[in-house]
């Protein structure tokens, strides 16, 4: 693949993973729509979207996800969008990135790894980020929702190793999707009594299930043979600064230093894990 087709395939993949951030937070904050309703049109959206590209690519690849990895996906969308009630939209990213970061590097250190004096130390560093940006204090992000983000982030962790040896990445993803969405169904009847019609958060619901979850994944897949292992990983890190930017643009947000400092310790810690990773 030419390298800036490559280039500007990862930028809008990075900037869908991002976008689900920034729609999932519209939605909830300033729209009148409830936060199962948005989780079931979301995974609809996604499910239909994603069968779609399936059906249209015919890759011979098989892949078609299973219901312990649907239920990951679930248990990530629902802490995701619950969290966006209150959580600011350059925060729930950047939990939820370090989560999904760091319970992947806690796994492989609970299955026997081994990580280099720096690693070590970059995972320490990360950590420290994670706990100074929930410690009391004023700029703090709300505890509940904070929480419930970094479950959605452990969740979204799980989902991904589950997902390194299922064949066809795409298709494992709308499968899994396709069975994610009837759990949605079945959250949004039991809450149906806190439903909130809304076309705007409709909209965006169907928006961060089509095109950032959607068309995103397929845009990822589509360039993530092309990259290096270190390389796809590390460039996951712009994800939180790009929902930052977005926040501050689209959604009116203030960033604070808490969260600056926090920033630079959870991806500059990431950051020293994966760039020093043995090969």
């Amino acid at each position: 693949m030419p390298i800036a087709r490559l280039a500007i395939l990862t930028l809008l993949a990075l900037a869908a993973f991002a976008g689900n951030s920034l729609l999932c937070r519209a939605a909830l904050a300033h729209t009148q729509i409830d936060a199962a309703s948005f989780t079931t049109l979301r995974m609809l959206s996604g499910a239909l979207t994603l069968w779609l590209l399936v059906r249209l690519r015919a890759s011979p690849q098989p892949g078609q996800g299973n219901w312990r990895s649907a239920l990951a996906l679930f248990a990530y969308a629902v802490g995701f969008s619950f969290s966006y009630r209150q959580l600011p939209a350059a925060a729930g990213a950047l939990i939820l990135f370090g989560a999904v970061q760091t319970s992947m590097i806690g796994y492989g250190l609970w299955r026997g790894e081994r990580l280099r004096p720096a690693q070590m130390a970059g995972l320490l560093l990360a950590a420290a980020g994670l706990l100074g940006l929930l410690l009391p204090g004023l700029s703090a992000p709300p505890l509940p929702e904070a929480l419930l983000m970094l479950g959605a982030g452990v969740a979204w962790g799980v989902y991904s190793l589950r997902g390194k040896a299922g064949g066809d990445p795409l298709k494992v993803t709308a499968g899994n999707f396709l069975r994610a969405a009837p759990m949605a169904i079945l959250l949004s009847l039991v809450m149906l009594h806190d439903a909130r019609y809304d076309a705007s958060g409709y909209l965006y619901a169907l928006l961060s299930g089509a095109l950032a979850s959607g068309v995103g994944y397929a845009i990822w897949y589509t360039a993530l043979p092309y990259l290096k292992a270190t390389t796809a990983a590390t460039v996951q890190l712009s994800v939180p600064v790009i929902a930052a930017a977005g926040a501050i643009l689209f959604l009116g947000e203030s960033i604070t230093m808490r969260l600056i400092a926090a920033s630079l310790a959870i991806l500059g810690g990431i950051a020293l894990v994966l760039l020093t990773a043995r090969r």
